[in-house]
Parts: C-alpha cells; sequence; structure tokens
C-alpha cells in the first residue's frame, strides 16, 4: 500500500497537534483575556498580554507555589517508590514459577476495580495508628498501593520481551540475581520504565480523594485540592481560575514531554543493538 505523500502527512500530524493542544491554549487565552470580554459575543482567540499580570497576582495572593511544591513532593514520591517496589515483583511474575502465580497476579488486576472513595475511612483509620495522617507521606502510600499493581503488569510485559539467554549469559560470568536485574534487566526496559513514571506521576499529581481526605492542614495542601477549593470560592475571577490552571497543568507537561525523550531515545538505542 503506498505511502501518502509527506505534505499530507505533515498537515496531519500538526492538526492532531494542534487539536490536542488547543484545550491547554484554550485555557491560557482565557486566563490572559480581561473579566469584562469572557462573556462576550465573538471569543477572543489570541492572548491580551497586557494582562499578564494574573499570574504575579495569583503567587502573590494565592499560595500556588506551596501546593505546586506539594504536589511535586507527592507526585515524585509515588513514582519513585513505586517503581522501587514493582520490579522485582515483575520479574518474578515474568521469570519465576510458583504456586499462586496466576492468583497474584489476578489479585493485582482486582486491585483496580476498588474505588478510592472506598478506602478512604480505612487508611485514614490505619494512618492514624501508624502516626502519618496528615502528612505528604501519607498521600505518597496511598498512591503508590494504586499505582504499584499498574506498573507491576507494566513492567512485566517489558521483562518478557528480554531473551532469557542475557541473563544465563551475565550468570555465568558471575553476576548475581540481583545484579542480572539491577545491571541487565533494568537497562533494557529503561523505556518502560520511563513510561510507567508517566503513569505514576501523573495519578500521584492529579489524584484529589486521598489529598482532600488525608490532608487537613493548609500548608500541605496539594495544587488538585487547592485548585478545587478556590474555584469554589464566591466572586471569583475567572480568568484567575484560568492561570491557576495553566500553572497547575504546565509541570504536569513538562514532565511527559523530558521523559518522553528517554522513550524515544531507548527505544532507539534498542533497535540499534539488535
Amino acid at each position: 500500500m503506498p505511502s501518502l505523500p509527506l505534505p499530507v502527512r505533515l498537515t496531519a500530524v500538526l492538526f492532531l497537534l494542534a487539536l490536542a493542544g488547543f484545550p491547554f491554549y484554550w485555557m491560557f487565552v482565557t486566563s490572559l483575556t480581561p473579566s469584562s470580554e469572557l462573556f462576550a459575543s465573538s471569543p477572543r482567540l489570541l492572548p491580551t498580554w497586557s494582562e499578564a499580570g494574573v499570574y504575579r497576582d495569583s503567587f502573590r495572593t494565592i499560595p500556588v507555589a506551596t501546593w505546586l511544591l506539594n504536589s511535586l513532593i507527592v507526585a515524585s514520591g509515588t513514582t519513585v517508590l513505586s517503581l522501587a517496589i514493582a520490579l522485582f515483583p515483575a520479574y518474578a511474575l515474568s521469570r519465576f514459577r510458583f504456586a499462586g502465580k496466576g492468583l497474584m497476579g489476578l489479585s493485582l488486576f482486582a486491585t483496580q476495580m476498588l474505588p478510592e472513595a472506598m478506602l478512604v475511612v480505612p487508611l485514614y483509620a490505619l494512618f492514624g495508628q501508624v502516626g502519618v495522617l496528615n502528612t505528604l507521606t501519607a498521600l505518597i502510600l496511598a498512591n503508590t498501593a494504586f499505582t504499584v499493581p499498574v506498573v507491576v503488569w507494566i513492567l512485566k510485559g517489558a521483562i518478557d520481551g528480554v531473551p532469557e539467554e542475557i541473563e544465563e549469559a551475565a550468570r555465568i560470568d558471575g553476576c548475581s540475581q540481583a545484579g542480572v536485574v539491577w545491571r541487565i534487566v533494568l537497562p533494557l526496559i529503561a523505556p518502560t520504565l520511563a513510561a510507567a513514571s508517566v503513569i505514576a506521576f501523573f495519578h500521584g499529581w492529579n489524584e484529589y480523594v486521598f489529598a482532600q481526605t488525608l490532608v487537613s492542614s493548609e500548608s500541605l495542601r496539594t495544587a488538585s485540592v487547592g485548585l478545587a477549593g478556590f474555584v469554589g470560592e464566591l466572586s471569583t475571577p475567572i480568568h484567575t481560575v484560568m492561570s491557576i490552571a495553566v500553572i497547575y497543568t504546565a509541570p504536569a507537561i513538562i514532565f511527559y514531554l523530558f521523559v518522553q525523550k528517554y522513550v524515544v531515545s531507548g527505544m532507539t538505542a534498542g533497535g540499534v543493538k539488535g
């Protein structure tokens, strides 16, 4: 089947990029639109740069920086802890044969059927007993509990694709089992690790139910909770809400673009080695 001409493919790619990025662009335009023009009969498609001070005012009057820092700590902690915990179970499901292996895999899937709202009360009581309630640690642990099963299955699929002959050669050279995982398997599945980190990071960044329930201090409020509470206030300027939404969305987009580079480079390196 003949491929489409290059101009047609470029046009299609640019159209899809514009379609995917338009919601973020519209938030940005709305944040720089004066309140008197927000409900005009003809929408404004270009930002009013004279209104850029709304971003400075947002940081001055609202603890946006604190919210973002707390969200970054929670999302980063969730990502690191999820990958660290999920790596060896994923390797065990991929390489070893043991009693209850199928049941264990099914149990990981079953955990995703439970909504977060059902576990809020048990987690609240448990974290209260161990003394981590009303801390960012509680949010990291709660989010990790939900992301680990997903990350395990993602990493298992990647490890399944690693030839066992490579591991056997490493063992012959004197490498221990842990060394095989860290020195051989881990570099080969680096692109999948990057993809799994995106899932874990986004879950920790966007999570709301646990952040609203397990943390009560305003100084520990995450951006998702802060933005939701800020929207509910009376007489809130829409362009201010949109400016905070843009600030809240930008770090997640930057993280995705940063990790995507490693996903693509890892896939390319794998193709060269093959």
